[in-house]
């Protein structure tokens, strides 16, 4: 995964209880020392939500699921938390907060990408959303990155588990369902850039995916109104062909839309999108045009307000979401931080255009 691809990371952090095993007393009727009671801390509580976003939600199309790449943002305090927290904490105790919002009913779990998790750290997450919040999740990139890579992101040889689709049913698809459940939405295959050597052969790309995902658990996106689906996401424009859309259709597979600096714009990736055929659609708006992942994260830090505008792309994503919807499809729409300065402000403000679009009356 190269530098500019990263994205905040909710990594729980270690426990901090004493970890090694206790020692007893030589005296077995000798009284155990008093332990004192561990400090808990309350409850994260949500922001109090003005009349007019909750109004917003309520009008929000069925169907729709929105929500931000990872939590864990002291600077949303005031927006989705009512009070102040550590990233640290936010990321083992925001969720229930996170999900109160009016707008937030899905979240990507990112930091699958960088280590498998367990059935029950994911079981853990479901429990603390309610019924009707569904998680995005990406693959880890032991599966999905074709070369290894040291701590800079450098690559420094071919990853011999790039592709192995048994790796990615038993450290991804399977834990990830079974702690799940039915909160799980789109399985996302997020693929760092790959090398020269893989985008030169474009035919060969399309064989050796169309084959992993063939191998994979049959997850049909036919049912992704009630059922998880997988979808695909590129970093190299030259990797979205049509042989490749219409081999994912016949997999079953969404095209993950992926409004990134190394990728086209929305529109001509909603393309891409309509040659796959009928489907939910998946989009994940995770870097504002021109700019590098860490210099935007610079810029926007702390994520409390939208300090870049892109309305261009908000209209094609709210044309694309009141399509999916007169189709009978869901629609899956992720913000990053670093799209427009605030990922909560950012959705806000993308149902606000679903719901009135430019140029309407009234």
């Amino acid at each position: 995964m190269t530098r500019q691809d990263r994205t905040p990371d909710d990594r729980e952090p270690q426990d901090a209880e004493n970890g090694g095993a206790s020692q007893g007393s030589f005296f077995d009727d000798a009284p155990a020392p008093a332990k004192p009671a561990a400090k808990r801390q309350k409850t994260i509580p949500a922001a109090e939500h003005p009349a007019a976003l909750r109004a917003l939600g309520e009008g929000k199309p069925p169907g729709l699921y929105l929500g931000t790449s990872s939590w864990s943002f002291p600077g949303w305090e005031g927006i989705v938390y009512g009070a102040k927290a550590s990233e640290s904490l936010l990321s083992r105790e925001g969720l229930p907060a996170y999900s109160a919002h009016p707008l937030l009913n899905s979240v990507s779990l990112d930091r699958t990408f960088y280590a498998p998790l367990t059935a029950e750290q994911y079981a853990r997450y479901a429990a603390q959303v309610p019924d009707g919040f569904r998680f995005v999740v990406k693959c880890p990139n032991l599966v999905t990155d074709a070369v290894q890579r040291d701590d800079r992101g450098a690559p420094t040889g071919p990853n011999p588990s790039f592709l192995d689709p048994v790796l990615a049913a038993d450290h991804f698809v399977s834990p990830c369902l079974e702690g799940l459940g039915n909160k799980a939405g789109p399985l996302v295959f997020q693929f760092s850039p790959l090398p020269p050597e893989i985008l030169g052969d474009p035919a060969g790309l399309v064989a050796r995916l169309g084959d992993f995902l063939a191998a994979l658990p049959p997850l049909p996106a036919s049912e992704g109104h009630v059922r998880p689906f997988y979808a695909v996401e590129f970093r190299d424009p030259q990797a979205v062909t049509p042989r490749m859309m219409k081999m994912l259709a016949e997999r079953g597979v969404r095209y993950c839309v992926a409004i990134h600096a190394r990728m086209p714009s929305a529109a001509r990736q909603m393309q891409a999108v309509a040659a796959t055929g009928p489907g939910p659609l998946v989009v994940r708006w995770s870097l504002l045009a021109g700019q590098r992942y860490e210099a935007a994260k610079a810029r926007f830090f702390p994520f409390d307000k939208i300090q870049v505008e892109d309305p261009e792309t908000r209209r094609v994503l709210a044309a694309a979401a009141r399509a999916a919807q007169a189709a009978g499809q869901p629609a899956w729409i992720v913000a990053n931080n670093k799209a427009e300065g605030c990922a909560p402000r950012t959705l806000e403000l993308l149902v606000g255009e679903i719901a009135a679009p430019a140029g309407s009356q009234g």
